[in-house]
Parts: structure tokens; C-alpha cells; sequence
């Protein structure tokens, strides 16, 4: 699964450990207010007529801020092939042993199955929804696509968590939970002045001597700029418009900063840039200030990649010892 995983985050990306996280939302759906909302979204404008009691989540982490906000869903996209809603950390408590039914895979949906389940909602927000998708969708149960004004699959968490809350009746709930996660931050970076003002790097090892360096825009780098770090010039260069810039190994000097974060696939990945010629060379190497984050045991990468208003406290709270060693 680690590979698959770490695949699937170096495509998208640019897009419980915590008790903030774990006890915040109900695990059950409760009733909103304000209903009918209409709610816009990338393929126009829907009507969700009363509170959503059974929820079909289409996108790779729309269940974190639905879960978020006290709702269970039904169904949901196998993204991984090993039922990944089931076991991360900081979502798992919230499901409650309710499994969800499997509606697809990635941007595949079974229609069938979705219209089995009788939802009363379907949203596909961090997702690559078609057009055509979504008008058959919306003749089984009203859908929600990606948010306005993003390209698919880059739309901040913050705006996903919104999105989400303004569908289901929850707007305030949300507002709330993301003004949670601004005060851990603004209260981990009081905490720590020593990340003030020092360079960092964000960087994925793909393969042997290839790296992607993630763009400041990339909520992995922004995550870690709230907390005081800065990103050099010569990397918002190199990544330019894209997401990422990748690099060989005789490129690593661009990476040579105060703290560099390499996000690993599995215990080979950090062997292996270890084990990097070059990047041996590098003083962030030689004074040992790099700190690897596995995509598994623990989830430390997938919780920053994941990005959501779960997984965020729980790689802060993981995340931060780490970076302050």
C-alpha cells in the first residue's frame, strides 16, 4: 500500500493522535439548520433541500471533514485498495465500526451502487468529477462537486471543510473547526520561535536520485510556514506554477536548507537517500537536521499529504517534537 499511497499523493498533491481531533465532532449526524441551503460548486449551483442523514462521499478525503462534522457516511471510493478510512488514526474513532459501502474506485463510480445506498447527499469534492458524472449523479440524490474557483484536487482544506459544512447544514461547525486548527498553530509557532525565519524544504524521493521538491503553494510547505519556516527563492523558482519541482540528485544542493522534511514510502525510501552520494555532501545532512516521515507506522506523511481537518492535528502533534529536535 505505501507505494501506492506515496503514487497517488506525488500525483495529486497542490492541492487519532489528537484529542482536539478525536473528540470535537459527534460520531453521529445530527440535525442541521437553515435548510434548503444551495450550495455552488464547479458544475453549478445545488439544492439540498433538508439535514443530509445518509451521505455518499466520492472524493479522496471528503469523509475527514464529513466525519468532522458528526456525519458518518455510507458510502465512499476505495482510493488505496485496503479500505484506508478504516485504519487512519485520525479518523478512525469517528467511523465507529460503521463501515462504509465501497461506490468505486478513484474517479470511478458505480452509479448502481451509489443509487442502492439511497443517499440524500453525494459529494465529490476533492475529486475529478466530470460534467457528465455529475448530471448522472444528480439524478440520484443531490451531488456536490469540486469548489469553485480550484483546480481539481487543489482547493485548500479550509475550503473543502466549508464546502462540506454549508451542504450539510453545518456552517458554523466548520468555521469552528478550522479557527481550532488556526489557534494550534499560531499557538505551536509561540511555542517554538526557533522555526522563525529558517528555511525549509518539503521533498518526496520517487525513486533512487529523483526528488520532488514541493512548491510553497502545496499544503504540506504552507502547513509548515504557519509555523514560522520560510521557503527559499531558489525552490519557488524551480517549481515555478507546477506543484512540485523535480530534481535529480545532482540538484539536492537546492534542498540544502535548515530543515529539510522528506516524506518516505517505507523504511528503504530514507535508507536509500541516505545512501545518496550527494546528499551526503549537504550540511543539512552532515549536521543531521532532515527528519523523514513515513506514509505508514506511522502515518505521519499521509496525515500531512492528507490534509484535512482530521489529519492536520494529528501531524502537528506528531510532526512538531520532531521538527524541533
Amino acid at each position: 500500500m505505501t507505494a501506492a499511497l506515496a503514487a497517488a499523493v506525488l500525483a495529486l498533491s497542490g492541492c487519532g493522535g489528537s484529542e482536539q481531533a478525536a473528540s470535537a465532532p459527534g460520531a453521529s449526524a445530527s440535525a442541521g439548520t437553515g435548510f434548503p441551503v444551495s450550495v455552488q460548486h464547479k458544475y453549478g449551483t445545488t439544492e439540498v433541500e433538508a439535514a443530509p442523514q445518509r451521505v455518499v462521499t466520492l472524493g479522496l478525503s471528503d469523509q475527514d471533514p464529513v466525519l468532522a462534522l458528526g456525519v458518518v457516511p455510507v458510502g465512499a471510493i476505495d482510493w488505496f485498495l485496503e479500505r484506508p478510512y478504516g485504519k487512519w488514526p485520525w479518523a478512525q474513532p469517528l467511523w465507529a465500526g460503521k463501515a462504509p459501502e465501497i461506490v468505486g474506485e478513484r474517479d470511478e463510480f458505480n452509479l448502481e451502487k451509489v443509487a442502492a445506498l439511497k443517499p440524500d447527499l453525494i459529494l465529490a469534492l476533492y475529486s475529478g468529477m466530470s460534467k457528465d458524472q455529475y448530471e448522472k449523479l444528480s439524478k440520484i440524490a443531490p451531488t456536490v462537486g469540486q469548489p469553485v474557483g480550484f483546480d481539481d484536487y487543489a482547493a485548500p482544506w479550509q475550503d473543502m471543510t466549508r464546502l462540506a459544512g454549508k451542504a450539510l447544514g453545518k456552517e458554523a461547525k466548520a468555521d469552528e473547526l478550522i479557527a481550532g486548527i488556526d489557534a494550534q498553530l499560531a499557538k505551536l509557532a509561540g511555542e517554538h520561535p526557533e522555526f522563525k525565519d529558517k528555511s525549509v524544504a518539503v521533498v518526496e524521493p520517487y525513486e533512487p536520485g529523483k526528488y520532488a521538491v514541493f512548491a510553497p503553494s502545496d499544503p504540506k510547505v504552507v502547513l509548515l510556514t504557519k509555523l514560522g519556516f520560510t521557503v527559499p527563492k531558489a525552490i519557488v523558482d524551480a517549481a515555478g506554477k507546477e506543484y512540485a519541482a523535480e530534481i535529480g540528485s545532482e540538484q539536492l544542493s537546492l534542498v540544502d536548507v535548515d530543515k529539510l522534511v522528506f516524506l518516505t514510502a517505507d523504511a528503504g525510501t530514507q535508507k536509500t537517500v541516505e545512501a545518496d552520494k550527494v546528499y551526503s555532501t549537504l550540511k543539512v545532512a552532515k549536521e543531521d537536521r532532515a527528519v523523514f516521515l513515513p506514509y505508514e507506522e506511522p502515518p505521519l506523511g499521509a496525515a500531512l499529504s492528507f490534509s484535512t481537518v482530521l489529519s492536520i492535528p494529528y501531524a502537528l502533534d506528531q510532526m512538531v517534537p520532531l521538527l524541533a529536535e
